[in-house]
């Protein structure tokens, strides 16, 4: 991947304008149109009409007005070709095709309501189960300037464009820690990666597999007409190791007869319209000191926050308790195991995570118990293949027959009740155009069946909750996050 250039400076918005940019993005082809890679494909495949696979967003961000966004976003956000680019069917791929009719202003709406904290929360759930538009790329930027405590940024974009950490990776670019410091520029043009990934993907899958069955010929670099060829070979072997899961290495065995959960208040039938809250930050020392003071991690006690949130909404008793199975889908990023010819360079779009199921310990009796239990899961999955075995399960289901689409949906989400992520920001507040950012928020999709999320962001030395529910599943956010604060003053050091 190849940085853009910086060449000269706007004295109005104190930006620097990269080479490509001014000449009109000459380097940038966009007549083209490239093949998805299957992991991007994925979370297209797996989506419902009820639960689209969209991330959301948001930054509260003092002083930035529409003028200053607008040229940020001609400048440096738009350096990644990928955004003028959407998803379109064709046959049975998925290809990015350029918009050949963009223009920034179908991609950023300017609302001039002052807001409360209150009102903006309804604000931002509205926005959240507002669709975006399938003729245009699935991307798209609100900005609410008169937000009471700060102008309010949120951001849209579906699942195929980026997974969080990719997303993560383009803000902590664009937004320099200081408002003298100008944003690095790593935009780059698309392209299709698909032979190189084939190739690599078949050699990592393989070593999950006992099986030699499942091997491709060697053969040359395909061209174009060849990537459709090598992709449907690729197609057949995933399909391939989806059907012999029984001769896959232990942890892919244990992977695929862990329990689903237990039918609960939380597993309803979904309506399809969703609500998102956040709460207030809190210090990230006094998630520290209790992490400390028990010998456990950060995520540790964060998690044990959300199962006793999770535990009063099961509709269960006691005794049902005890005999509870419950699972927090946890996305895990897996660059860092991913063969080099996988792994993504510096500033690259895409999905690169697996998910790990985390038993949730909803009969525990005392936040120690349920923090130590969850401490026990953590370590035993830390190291596991898990992540791996789900990032190529969820990769497949793009490759395969639609037929064996929803059982692949079902091995992987009939396994929770929730998904629960956790992103670090920086430790340092930063800026974008030359405007502090002063919170920073997160809501992640929930696939399958799954109606809840929870998102845990730190930022600047503070850490908040983030929950998205469908209204079948929580009807009422707020208490949620009241009960996560809550289960945090539990623990010693934590009131």
């Amino acid at each position: 991947m190849e940085p853009v250039g910086v060449v000269w400076h706007n004295a109005e918005f104190g930006f620097y304008l990269p080479s490509s940019i001014t000449r009109g993005r000459s380097g940038l082809s966009h007549e083209q149109s490239h093949l998805l890679l299957p992991a991007d494909s994925a979370w297209l495949a797996l989506e419902r009409p009820e639960n689209p696979m969209t991330i959301t967003v948001m930054l509260r961000v003092e002083g930035l007005t529409a003028a200053r966004f607008r040229e940020f976003l001609r400048v440096y956000w738009m350096a990644w070709e990928r955004f003028r680019f959407m998803p379109v069917k064709s046959g049975a791929v998925w290809r990015w095709e350029p918009d050949p009719v963009f223009d920034l202003k179908h991609h950023l709406d300017v609302v001039i309501d002052r807001f409360t904290r209150d009102q903006l929360q309804e604000w931002v759930s509205a926005r959240l189960n507002q669709p975006l538009a399938l003729y245009r790329p699935r991307w798209k930027f609100w900005l609410a300037p008169n937000a009471e405590g700060g102008a309010a940024l949120l951001l849209r974009v579906h699942h195929c464009y980026a997974d969080g950490l990719s997303l993560l990776g383009i803000f902590d670019r664009l937004c320099p820690p200081s408002p003298q410091q100008h944003p690095a520029i790593y935009g780059a043009a698309e392209k299709s990666d698909l032979s190189r990934w084939t190739t690599a993907a078949q050699a990592w899958l393989e070593q999950l597999v006992q099986s030699g069955e499942t091997t491709l010929e060697p053969g040359p670099a395909p061209d174009q007409e060849g990537e459709a060829s090598q992709r449907s070979q690729v197609g057949g072997m995933l399909e391939r190791v989806a059907h012999k899961g029984v001769k896959l290495v232990h942890e892919l065995t244990e992977f695929l007869v862990e329990p689903a959960d237990s039918p609960s208040e939380l597993k309803r039938p979904l309506l399809g319209r969703r609500l998102c809250r956040w709460s207030a930050p809190v210090p990230l020392d006094r998630f520290r000191a209790i992490a400390r003071s028990t010998r456990v991690t950060i995520n540790d006690v964060l998690l044990s926050c959300v199962a006793a949130a999770v535990r009063t909404r099961l509709g269960f008793d006691e005794e049902q308790l005890d005999d509870a199975v419950l699972h927090a889908a946890i996305p895990v990023d897996i660059r860092s195991r991913l063969p080099d010819e996988l792994k993504p360079e510096a500033g690259e779009l895409g999905n690169f995570f697996g998910t790990v199921f985390v038993p949730l310990p909803v009969d525990g009796e005392s936040p120690l118990e349920r923090l130590y239990r969850i401490k026990h899961e953590t370590r035993r999955l830390k190291k596991s293949w898990q992540p791996g075995i789900s990032w190529g399960l969820a990769s497949s289901a793009s490759l395969i027959p639609e037929t064996l689409r929803q059982p692949i949906a079902d091995v992987l989400y009939h396994k929770a009740s929730a998904v629960v992520s956790n992103v670090p920001g920086t430790p340092e507040p930063r800026y974008l155009a030359g405007c502090p950012i002063t919170e920073q928020m997160f809501w992640v999709p929930q696939a399958g069946d799954i109606g809840l999320g929870v998102s845990i962001v730190s930022y600047g030395g503070q850490v908040q909750f983030g929950v998205v529910a469908d209204e079948a599943t929580l009807a009422n956010p707020d208490t949620f996050l009241t009960d996560c604060l809550l289960e945090l003053e539990q623990f010693p050091g934590g009131s």
